[in-house]
This record gives C-alpha cells, structure tokens and sequence, in this order.
C-alpha cells in the first residue's frame, strides 16, 4: 500500500494555504516594528501576535544547513525552500495558519508559569522563564483560545517548542485542561497542535501530575460527544504524547515529524542499542496503525475544517425519500456460474464503489495498537451530501495491489481498525456503510497468534450495539466469519452476482468428499446466491447487475448499488436508536430459528439437496436401493 503523504487538494485546493501565508508574511514583516514597544497593545483582534523577542533573524534548516530569513520561511510556511525539511512553527504562526483570518482570541491569558519548587540546574528556573518569554514572544509553551476554522467556533490549543521545549508544567496541563473544558462548556470541537518534549523537570511532580489532568479532561470531552482533532508536529515526545495528545478522534501527523513517548537518542543511550533511522518517524507510526493521517502542512486547514465540519452528532432524523433501483429479478444463473462471477477479475472492487458512490472520501489509517491493514479500509464520506463512515474489504484489482492487500483477507488490525471507525460513527450518529467482498478473514499462523478470533469477536458483538444505522453491501465474495465480521447491520444489501457463504464450494467439498473438484456440485447444496439467501430472509435485497456481470457495466452497477444505499439509510434513519437496536437484535435471533415458517424452508432445501446428491452420486444411491429392497 501507499502510505506516501496525504494531500487534500482534491476537496478544497490551496486557496487557505495561500491565505495563510500572506498572513505571516505581513504579521513577521511588521515584527520589527512591534519588537520595539513590547508594552503595547495591538488594535488587532488577534491579541496573542505581540512578539517581544530581538531583530527577526535568520533560521538554519537542520536538514540541508542553509539558512534563510524568518519572512522568507514564513512565506514558506516555516518549510525549508531548499531541501523541504519541515522546521518549526512559532505558536503565532501556526495559529494564524490554521484559523480564519482574525477570529483568534486568547483565553487565559494571564496564567503564567511560577517556580513551585524554587529549582535551580546552571540557572535558576525563573531566569529560564524571562529568557523564554523575551526571546518567544510567547507567555507560556502553549496557547489557547476560542477561533473559527473553516467557520465554524473551535477552541485551538498550539504548543510553541521554543518555549522550553514544550514542555508540560502545571500552568501548561492548566491551560489544556481548562481548553477541554470551555469546548464542553460552549459545545464546541477542540482542535490540539502539539510540540513537545514532554513533562517539563524544573517542576518535579506537579509536571507529572498534569499527565493525569489533561487526559482526563479529553476524556469528559470524548464522553460530551464532540470531536478531538490532534495534530503532532515535529517533535512530540514524553507526557505529551502519552496523555491527550494521544486521545484525538483524528490523529495527524505532519510529515516527518519525530513522535513518541521516548526519544531514539535516550533509548539508544539507555538500552545500548540504537533504534531503526525511522522509528519514530511520522510515517513509521502511520504503517503502524498509530496515527490516522499523514498531511502536509498547507493542507492542514483545509483537513481540520473537513473534520470538524462533519464530525457532530445529528441533531435530527433524516427525512424524505429515496427510489431505490429496483430488485434483481433477472435470469437465475446456476450457482457455480454465480461463483465465477463474483470472483471474476475484473469485477469492481471496493475502491471503484466508493469513487463513484460518494462526493468525498477522506481515508483515515490505523486500529490505534500497533497495525493497519490495507485489506480494510475506512473513512469519512459523503453520498448526496449525507455524511457516513464507510468500511470496505478491498481485494485488489492489480496483482500488486492483490499481494498488498492479501486478496482482501484482513489480519486482526484490519477489523479492529473496521471496529474503532464504526464506534467514532456511533459517537457522532453517522450512519455506518460497509462493503464486503473477501474469501475469508486471513488464517495463517501470524492471523491466529495475533487474535484474529478475538476480533472477529469483538466486530459481532459492537455492530450487535452499535448505536447508529448500519448498512452492509456484499459486493463479490461474502466468506465466512471475515464477511459476516462487516456483515451484522440493519440491511443487508447483496448485488445479483455475489455469494455469501459459511464456507467456500472448494472447502465443503473437500470436507465432504475429500474431493475439492466437486466444488461445483456443492455450491448448489450450499445455497449462497442472492436470490437464494433472500428467500431464506438472510439479506434484505437483491441489488440488479448487468446481465454478464458488473464488470461489463461498474459505474452503472455502482449507480443501483448507491440507490439502495441510500434508500436504505432513508428507511432506517427515521427509527428511535432503541427500537432500530431491538430490530437488528432481532433480526438476527430469528434467523435459523425453529417454526412452521422455518420448518417448511429447510424440508424444501434438504430435498432439493437430496436430488442434488442423487445426481451426484447415482450409482451409489442405486445400489443402496438394491439393498434396502433385499
């Protein structure tokens, strides 16, 4: 899979970037001027732009060594023109990147670091603080305030790293913690911008302690229903990164920032043994399932305002109505052709649907422990100006794509990640779309060592009580536990030619004869077409494909497929989320449940089986005749 960097400009272009930009060109151009008279008070509405360091002077990028004016790297939006090394951001800056044009205003202000502990190294910590206010312009290491981004309120909290590094003390965890608080209070997203290098010493303790504070407050946060957007720039370490930093909804990560709990130099000189050159690099972490996105910096605004502009919990339930395409109800094809069909090569695969069913698709990485598994892929969408989290197997449709992917056979971090997507949907209200297409879930010994069992686990018991409408699309091939794993919705969607089964025609057959080439017999005993499956009650409706497949027509297959979708989350929006959880609890306690009804169906299949099995074996079932009349 590509994990190269993630750019936005498909939805919004460059046009804040640029915006951006221009604002610290003219905001450092001016700085000279300001430096002069640090009492003075601005008439912008911006409050925290009052820089009262020295004579703005030139930056060395660490990278390539050259160095470059301070306005010449503000043009450059602190990116090094030379060698594209990302250098860092002063707060100010970074604020007025990422917020609309005079929005910002600061809130508590006044709170400023004391000396609790009156610690002296070389210098006392007093003196560290006048010296990094003066040559900051900055109050404290972080700065928080209330802005709109995107238009829309947001409370920002901007870590400065040139203020002691960053670093945590108490006033910081107090700043923090208060910014989680007044985004409960005014019901707002809090957006984080993190620059650290962790607990800051000089305060002992009361450093530590605000670990505990700030990841508290995320969590009320969290528990308020709104979104967390945290963006980790270079470099991130410490009690940062291991408390709220690490709490976002969305985790971003700028390229090659450096991010981690302990740096590669202390862990190097603490073990002996250096780390990999890219441990903890941005990148690393994305491959790692630890971090969602990957965004270069004059994409960030235009990201953060998609992601707080979506992410809220719907105040109403949809109305109106949706035709739906109409059912399949075409010329039922023998099961074994159905087979051929939904594992034809050049049958769309889940990518193709997303890029024709939906307006905007924003991909988010990662199960948050340690993986991220391209053969499930997620993230925000929007069809016809609805918003939903889709979750889709991808199987590939090249042959590198295949052996990326694994044929669509997912690893444990592949559902968790399907897992952690569907319960930030819930906690918005976003309906939940998911798209299955693979021959099982992945069954090597790795799969099994790493708790493939356990997670399938897990996704049937949270879609079971996942508090907000599903919708499940078989597309190709629906196999065993790992489709049924995406499968536990309100509606079941399957396109004519796809096949749902407990298991593959090849593997029943092997099982029951020791015979896999009496696969085709036994796809008709298996019953695992869409016609089929719809008479049982399994799905809920048979989505129309061309006649010959929908590879002979995708981008029309994916018009019905889209009309269904919608028609479906129309249907189901409008139910009470208790009485649209006792429907689907429901739904799935009758299915293979004993009755007159049941009865009569499995009598009609097992002697449709029966005269399959004759036609099968008619030699051995004329010659148990001839005994029975003996």
């Amino acid at each position: 899979m590509d994990y190269s960097l993630f750019t936005f400009t498909m939805f919004f272009g460059s046009v804040a970037a640029h915006d951006g930009a221009k604002v610290l060109f003219s905001f450092l151009s001016s700085r000279r001027l300001r430096a002069r008279r640090n009492d003075e008070r601005l008439e912008d509405p911006t409050p925290m732009f009052r820089p009262k360091g020295p004579r703005i002077a030139s930056i060395k990028c660490p990278g390539c060594k050259a160095e470059h004016p301070e306005v010449t790297l503000a043009f450059y939006l602190y990116i090094c023109p030379a060698c594209k090394r990302y250098l860092g951001m002063p707060s100010q800056a970074r604020i007025a990147l990422i917020s609309d044009a005079g929005t910002f205003r600061e809130l508590d202000r006044k709170l400023v670091s004391k000396d609790p502990l009156k610690f002296v190294d070389s210098r006392s910590y007093r003196e560290r603080l006048r010296e990094a206010r003066l040559e900051t312009g900055a109050r404290e290491a972080v700065t928080t305030g209330l802005c709109m981004i995107g238009g829309q309120p947001v409370v920002l909290v901007v870590f400065d790293f040139r203020f002691l590094g960053g670093t945590m003390g108490s006033i910081v965890g107090e700043k923090v913690a208060s910014a989680f608080e007044e985004a409960i209070k005014r019901r707002i997203p809090l957006v984080s911008v993190a620059a650290s290098g962790g607990a800051r010493v000089q305060e002992g303790m009361f450093s530590l302690m605000q670990m505990a504070k700030v990841a508290a407050a995320a969590s009320l946060h969290d528990r308020a229903g709104l979104i967390f957007v945290s963006i980790l720039t270079d470099p991130t370490f410490g009690g940062v990164t291991a408390s709220f930093a690490s709490l976002g909804d969305v985790i971003i990560a700028e390229p090659g920032a450096q991010i981690g709990f302990v740096g590669p130099r202390v862990i190097e000189q603490t073990t002996g043994v250096p780390p990999p050159k890219d441990s903890h690099h941005a990148e690393t972490l994305l491959r790692a399932g630890l971090i969602d996105l990957v965004v270069a910096r004059p994409d960030l605004p235009a990201v953060v305002a998609y992601l707080t502009s979506r992410f809220k919990r719907v105040k109403s339930k949809q109305s109106g109505t949706e035709e739906a395409a109409p059912t399949g109800k075409g010329r039922r094809l023998p099961a074994w052709q159905q087979v051929g069909l939904a594992r034809h090569a050049g049958r769309p695969t889940a990518r193709h649907y997303i890029s024709r069913i939906t307006s905007h698709f924003l991909e988010l990485h990662g199960d948050r422990w340690g993986g991220d598994d391209p053969a499930i892929i997620g993230g925000l969408a929007e069809i016809d100006g609805k918003t939903v989290i889709i979750v889709a197997q991808e199987r590939g449709g090249t042959a590198a794509e295949k052996e990326a992917s694994h044929r669509g056979m997912a690893y444990p971090e592949g559902y968790r990640k399907a897992l952690r997507l569907m319960q930030l949907a819930a906690k918005f209200g976003i309906p939940v779309v998911t798209l299955i297409d693979c021959p099982n879930a992945q069954s090597s010994y790795d799969s099994e060592h790493r708790g493939i069992a356990n997670a399938l686990a897990r996704n049937l018991a949270g879609m079971s009580s996942l508090p907000t409408p599903i919708v499940a699309a078989i597309i190709g091939e629906g196999g065993s536990g790992g489709a049924l794993a995406l499968g536990v919705a309100d509606r079941i969607l399957m396109l004519e030619h796809a096949i749902y089964s407990v298991i593959s025609p090849e593997g029943a057959a092997a099982i029951l004869f020791r015979d896999a080439g009496q696969a085709e017999s036994v796809s008709e005993v298996l019953k695992l077409t869409a016609h089929d499956l719809h008479s049982f009650g399994i799905i809920d409706v048979v989505v129309p494909e061309p006649e010959g497949g929908a590879h002979l027509d995708p981008d029309g297959t994916a018009g019905a497929l889209k009309r269904q979708i919608l028609a479906s989350l129309v249907e189901i929006d409008r139910i009470p989320t208790r009485r649209l959880l006792a429907e689907r609890y429901k739904k799935f306690r009758h299915i293979g449940r004993g009755g007159i009804f049941w009865r009569e169906v499995v009598r009609n299949k097992i002697r449709d089986a029966f005269g399959i099995l004759d036609r099968l074996r008619p030699g051995e079932r004329r010659a148990h005749k001839r005994t029975r009349g003996r």
